[in-house]
């Protein structure tokens, strides 16, 4: 039985900046990178842990769009 993989992908030009997707995920998969986007905000990066596929970064942002969490296909 293959265990299911996901991954968090931002849109860095639709983050605020606001962590509350960094607040809400359990595995501290996402982390305010240092960068700043075309707005000026420092916007979510993921650290390299891995995503649980939970959805509770992409529940609690405010930003349509800016966050999507995605399934990896088997390889």
């Amino acid at each position: 039985m293959n265990k299911k993989k996901f991954e968090v992908r931002i849109a860095p030009d639709e983050c605020k900046g606001c962590e509350r997707c960094v607040i809400a995920c359990p595995r501290n998969v996402l982390k305010l990178g240092t960068a700043l986007n075309k707005l000026g905000f420092p916007y979510a990066v993921r650290t390299g842990q891995e995503c649980i596929g939970c959805g509770g970064c992409f529940l609690t942002c405010p930003e349509p769009g800016a966050i999507t969490v995605v399934q990896i296909e088997s390889e």
